[in-house]
């Protein structure tokens, strides 16, 4: 073999290993104050699926064929980002959690649900999906924060919230706030974090940090500050800086509910998304976790609702603008009509709140100098279905879009949900037709 025999066999190698690699470059990135992929705009309408993890396991409350007639189900409707988790803490004998959890003890990993996030982003990959990769949670329903404070050593355990007996909010809020401080606690985390984001698939041969599926990498779900606000701003400062310096390709964002209806949360939209190492911003919306919608008196509630609802996207625009970056409403939902847990019940007041939401997110992303970007609604439940509606999720159930914390079929959007399905379908074809 001659000199430029062998110079081009090297080539041709070093080339196959780097497209091995996943050197695509169809990586979401942040211009100004958009989204831009392969050069062009990205606006998307996505979902929450955050049992995506444990529904592609090959072990325990897996089902591969379910998820991907669920992909298949998303794809057709125009869906094209899920946000899900990329991290779950155990022991899987604690209450009121996704089970099995991919992390049952500190730094030992169930391999069924870390091949089952390998396998997710592949049949991501295949349908030209976005993955929103959160990585911890502010509440109990995946262990997160609380459950890292008592691997510290610091607590023998969760003072667990509603519906917990005996549960209080603010205690269990107060809590976990004090993972900030916690320096055992932190490094816990950011030891997953680490693994995570170092992790290569094993199915793809691709390193998740050089896998273009992955649009971003979120803290944690719905981070609050509480009575801990310094120390709040400084993990997220340090660990987003963490972050890019693993994952520099990808983007990271906080995975915050903004300004909250409460102001104890400790939370403020612009303050908290100011960092250089924060790429857009999030915000959550729960009109009637708040309060401001019930559902027994629609009637009376519903236009307030709607009121407090776009007020609430304005308001967030106003403040992303304040810092130049885009915004995402990563979380919105509302219950069947009546607060009926049933899969076969009215969904007339959803499907107006959906079809008023959706509207408002392309009218204003249609806008020249708009900077709002994408929509995940909360979320799907598919061809899922509660075992015991309006109880919770035990161990065997289907995972739908309720967290085991929660009533199951309270925000669940089913496979026949066909008046809800059109809307998103409608509003993903517009959505999607801003990306030129």
């Amino acid at each position: 073999m001659n000199h430029i025999q062998q110079y081009m066999s090297y080539c041709f190698i070093t080339l196959a290993l780097l497209c091995n690699l996943g050197c695509r470059e169809d990586f979401v990135k942040v211009k100004g104050t958009k989204f831009e992929l392969s050069g062009k705009p990205y606006y998307f309408l996505g979902t929450n699926f955050w049992y995506g993890i444990n529904l592609a396991s090959s072990g325990a409350g897996g089902d591969r064929a379910r998820l991907k007639r669920e992909l298949d189900r998303l794809q057709e409707m125009g869906v094209t980002n899920l946000r899900i988790m990329a991290g779950s803490e155990g022991p899987d004998s604690e209450p009121y959690r996704m089970s099995p959890s991919m992390q049952p003890a500190p730094g030992v990993y169930n391999p069924d649900i870390l091949e089952g996030l390998d396998y997710l982003l592949a049949e991501m990959a295949q349908r030209k999906m976005k993955a929103v990769m959160c990585l911890n949670n502010f509440w109990n329903w995946s262990g997160g924060m609380g459950q890292y404070i008592v691997w510290s050593g610091a607590a023998k355990s969760i003072p667990y919230p509603p519906p917990h007996p005996g549960g209080d909010w603010q205690t269990y809020q107060e809590f976990v706030a004090k993972f900030y401080t916690n320096a055992k606690a932190m490094e816990l985390f950011e030891n997953h974090l680490r693994f995570i984001i170092n992790r290569t698939n094993s199915l793809t041969k691709i390193p998740y940090k050089e896998d273009d599926t992955i649009m971003s990498w979120e803290l944690a779900n719905e981070p609050r500050g509480i009575n801990e606000v310094s120390a709040y701003l400084n993990w997220i400062d340090k660990t987003s800086q963490l972050i890019k310096s693993l994952a520099p390709k990808q983007l990271v964002t906080t995975g915050s509910e903004g300004e909250t209806s409460s102001p104890s949360a400790g939370t403020s939209t612009s303050r908290d998304h100011q960092f250089k190492s924060i790429d857009y911003v999030t915000f959550h919306l729960w009109v009637q976790n708040w309060g401001v919608y019930r559902p027994e008196d629609s009637e009376n509630t519903y236009g307030a609702s709607i009121d407090y609802a776009l007020n609430y996207i304005w308001k967030h625009e106003v403040a992303a603008k304040k810092i130049g970056k885009p915004l995402v409403l990563e979380e919105f939902g509302i219950s069947r009509d009546k607060n009926d847990y049933n899969f076969d019940s009215s969904t007339k007041i959803r499907d107006l709140y959906y079809q008023r939401i959706f509207s408002r997110i392309f009218v204003r992303a249609s806008k020249k100098k708009s900077i709002i970007s994408g929509t995940n609604f909360w979320a799907w439940g598919g061809e899922g279905r509660a075992a015991h509606p309006g109880n919770l999720w035990m161990v065997g159930d289907d995972f739908i879009g309720d967290p085991a914390h929660e009533a199951q079929g309270w925000y669940s959007v089913y496979d026949t949900d066909a008046s809800t399905i059109n809307i998103i379908k409608k509003y993903s074809k517009k959505i999607n037709g801003l990306n030129r």
